[in-house]
């Protein structure tokens, strides 16, 4: 697989001038080929390809349409070496974390095959007719899903496989019959290339049409408004900061037409430590939560922003076990200059704050991409006084709310906005304020852990990673898991239709 420096249209590579690089994080290097800016007629041709040929695709039958899917798989395995290669140089990140998020990403277009030809995501309902019904007759009722028509999707920077061009949301819009046209994210292009090149490939072999696939590449943020305000552009799906999303979304609305938006932005996710399991676990639940945070570079939507525990006689050990911890963490390059910088800036911000306490790590410093991980420390009182104290720090660092009673606790949760996750740790003598907390939580998040960490998401069916917002912004959603298809389909009802019309999943 060779890099040119392009985006890709409908399977057909379009390059200009050299506008951007790549940087590889670990040593400031430019890496080579340069990425060609997409414009606005690039953008145009995306757009006009896909819905082109949208109809051909989503009237396919269900077994081709999950042959493709598979296909994609297959390609993204063919070229696993320079895949992994690439992004290693582009992100940083360690090869067995790459390995082990390229064969997520295979496995998850095949969950979606496996799910689209089995047919039962239509969600088919038929009522028949009743002509003799009194007072009036009932006409014959039949429900099925179709497609929403071209999806724009924005790849993220912390997943270049999993979360990028043949990740969750390309999946998802593919499977659902949408064509996808995707803007690549510009600190990882080549593996943007590398990966829409085997989507390419899966589109020839399978004979699929075309415009089934495109990829956009380029730095700048009017690229992704030209995207958005396409006419022909019927839903977004995003990953990402909650100030991109929510410019997105607000384009998106703003459009003479609005379209949804389906942004999965920031979350904090909160972690409660009930005194009984802080008590028990002790050094080992100050282990795992520090690795929870580290984990990555912290470079994770969910990890895990604050925790929360009770005044106790236990609580200075655990801090110390903390302390020990994070001190023996690996210093590790984040993903890119950008995010160091603004990782480094947010917890200057929040260490200047009112009431906070640096506990234990080390703080980001310095012009390079490295960085280990850092706790804060608060009390219950400043949080509930100070909502910016629950705003995301994205990076290897994290806020100990401590609070004087369980009461205080429980007001803690009350008070914080929608997360993708919240977790409670707590024995089985703690039943009932963890119903009281889970109760509360609940209406805050879109997964709920007990005695565990947040960081992990299964990519399987029964997986929710949404919430409100700001988590994201449609709390009905998810981008994770098959359920994550229905965020591109919509409902018709067709009445009294002759079976000669009928689509094969309401002929019966």
């Amino acid at each position: 697989m060779e890099l040119t420096g392009s985006s890709i249209i409908a399977g057909e590579m379009q390059t200009t001038s050299a506008d951007f690089y790549a940087i590889n994080p670990v040593d400031g290097e430019k890496l080579q080929p340069g990425f060609a800016e997409a414009d606005g007629t690039l953008v145009d041709a995306a757009v006009t390809a896909a819905e082109r040929d949208f109809d051909a695709y989503r009237m396919l039958p269900l077994p081709e349409r999950a042959d493709f899917l598979l296909e994609i798989g297959d390609q993204l395995e063919a070229g696993r070496s320079d895949l992994v290669d690439r992004a290693g140089l582009e992100t940083g990140l360690p090869q067995p974390r790459l390995e082990g998020e390229l064969t997520r990403t295979v496995n998850q277009l095949k969950m979606f095959a496996d799910f689209v030809r089995d047919g039962a995501f239509l969600q088919t309902r038929i009522d028949p007719a009743q002509p003799d019904r009194q007072p009036l007759p009932r006409p014959d009722l039949r429900m099925t899903q179709i497609p929403l028509g071209p999806v724009a999707v924005f790849g993220a920077s912390n997943f270049p496989f999993a979360f990028s061009v043949a990740g969750g949301d390309t999946a998802a819009a593919l499977a659902a019959g949408c064509p996808v046209i995707v803007k690549g994210h510009p600190a990882h292009p080549g593996t943007c290339e590398l990966a829409a090149q085997a989507i390419v490939a899966a589109v020839k072999k399978c004979g699929m049409p075309q415009g089934v696939f495109s990829l956009l590449q380029g730095s700048s943020h009017q690229l992704g408004g030209q995207l958005v305000k396409h006419p022909l552009v019927r839903a977004v799906a995003f990953t990402g900061s909650q100030a991109g999303g929510r410019a997105l979304f607000d384009l998106a609305a703003n459009r003479p037409v609005p379209i949804p938006v389906y942004a999965e932005m920031g979350s904090v996710n909160p972690i409660y430590v009930l005194p009984g399991a802080l008590a028990e676990g002790g050094e080992e639940l100050a282990n795992a939560y520090a690795d929870s945070v580290a984990l990555g570079v912290g470079q994770f939507c969910t990890n895990p922003g604050l925790l929360f525990v009770v005044k106790s006689p236990e609580l200075c050990s655990f801090a110390a076990a903390i302390e020990q911890r994070m001190q023996v963490a690996p210093v590790a390059p984040m993903l890119h200059a950008g995010i160091k910088r603004n990782y480094r800036q947010g917890f200057e911000q929040l260490q200047q704050r009112k009431g906070i306490n640096f506990c234990a790590g080390n703080a980001p410093k310095g012009d390079d991409c490295l960085a280990t991980p850092a706790l804060l420390q608060t009390s219950g009182e400043r949080f509930l006084v100070d909502p910016q104290i629950a705003e995301e720090v994205f990076g290897p660092s994290s806020v100990m709310v401590v609070c004087e009673s369980i009461e205080q606790m429980l007001e803690c949760a009350t008070a914080l906005q929608g997360q993708l996750t919240a977790t409670v740790h707590a024995t089985e003598g703690e039943t009932q304020t963890c119903r009281k907390l889970f109760s509360l939580l609940e209406r805050k998040a879109g997964r709920l852990l007990y005695n565990g960490f947040p960081t992990g998401v299964e990519v399987c069916h029964s997986m929710v990673h949404g919430g409100p917002y700001p988590a994201t912004t449609d709390s009905r959603s998810t981008s994770v898991g098959t359920e994550a298809i229905r965020r591109f389909l919509r409902s018709i009802c067709l009445q009294n239709f002759p079976p000669s019309l009928l689509p094969l999943e309401l002929q019966r």
